[in-house]
């Protein structure tokens, strides 16, 4: 009995880290509060926390930020400035993701580390190009349009694959040889692009990589994901506030969702491992739509039958991609032995296979 209870006692806390974490912001979050006296702007901005109850489950369990849900309340629904939804995407998700990937870390999930390490190398050199140079160039309009088009993209993809994606089991071996190039180019292109422009979506891409052309499972592909948005948006609020500044109001939203958020976001990334992803993936490939049709309704003065065909457009294109990914993919899988398309678990083990 004795020794039962010496054993239990010094088994390994894998979750230790996690909970420092969690005392060392919460603690500082609360210091911030009753020091700074921002008690009113917290009760002001309450109800973005009750819209981050939702973003912050979703940026847990699936491969799309915190700010697809945020930057749509407060650009559609609040009718803040677009460029108010980018950087509060970036402050949020600096709390929620990275307290998922602690989380993630923790456990010990399997993530695809070679691809990882090489689009957070893009990444860090990437996003702060981007916030510089390409951001201030993109008018508001285009920046609602850029996230609508995108998340509209990667909810037609699910909706037409979702089943087959969920069946994938291990990585396809052969696609291994991609993980540099691919990671490099997804860090440098989605950090500089659309991450910089729209605060999300570089982890929808590093996602639609290992699905669609490495086959890789879903318990692989979206923990990799929010490793890589969680450090996106370090490396952008870091940037914004070291070089650009932050548009007046993103603090006060901040305040208010961190705390929801800082919790939400790990709840997510347990609750899709007991529910399934299935029914999680194909809600957020609807709202995908739904914010869609939301954006063009709102803008059809700007946008008219001409902007909506390009934006129909714009949708088509990058499902003809996804489609590309999805047959090379298809052809790698095959060519590794596995007829039916799923890469199997057979992969030699590496750092892929090594949690984190």
């Amino acid at each position: 009995m004795l020794l039962d209870v010496l054993v239990r006692r010094n088994r390994p806390r894998p979750l230790l880290p996690f909970l420092i974490w969690l005392a060392a912001f919460y603690g500082t979050w609360l210091a911030l509060l009753v020091f700074g006296r921002h008690g009113r702007e917290l009760v002001a901005h309450a109800g973005i926390a009750l819209a981050m109850l939702f973003g912050s489950y979703i940026a847990g369990s699936t491969p799309m930020g915190g700010g697809t849900v945020g930057f749509p309340i407060l650009v559609l629904l609040l009718d803040q400035p677009a460029a108010l939804g980018r950087d509060f995407s970036f402050a949020v998700q600096s709390i929620g993701m990275v307290s998922a990937s602690i989380f993630i870390l923790c456990r010990r999930q399997e993530l695809e580390w070679p691809m990882l390490r090489w689009a957070l190398v893009g990444s860090l050199i990437g996003t702060p190009l981007g916030i510089l140079g390409v951001a201030p160039l993109v008018p508001a309009l285009w920046i609602k349009l850029i996230f609508a088009v995108t998340w509209a993209s990667f909810g037609v993809m699910h909706l037409v694959k979702v089943r087959e994606l969920v069946a994938n089991v291990g990585m396809t071996p052969a696609a291994h040889r991609f993980d540099r190039n691919a990671g490099l180019l997804v860090g440098l292109l989605g950090g500089s692009t659309v991450a910089a422009v729209t605060g999300v979506g570089i982890d929808m891409l590093i996602y639609v990589v290992l699905v669609l052309l490495c086959r890789a499972d879903l318990k692989i592909a979206i923990p990799t994901s929010v490793l890589l948005m969680a450090f996106t948006s370090l490396v952008g609020i870091v940037t914004k506030l070291l070089v650009t500044g932050v548009q007046p109001e993103v603090f006060g939203n901040w305040l208010a969702a961190a705390p929801v958020v800082a919790l939400g976001a790990p709840l997510g990334a347990w609750v899709v491992t007991r529910v399934g992803r299935t029914p999680t993936l194909i809600l957020v490939s609807l709202l995908c739509l739904g914010q869609f049709a939301w954006t063009v309704q709102q803008e059809w003065g700007a946008l008219g039958w001409t902007g909506l065909i390009g934006a129909l457009a714009v949708v088509g294109g990058l499902n003809l991609g996804f489609r590309q990914l999805y047959v090379i993919g298809l052809r790698l899988a095959r060519r590794g032995g596995t007829p039916g398309g799923n890469a199997l678990a057979s992969a030699p083990a590496g750092p892929a296979e090594s949690g984190a």
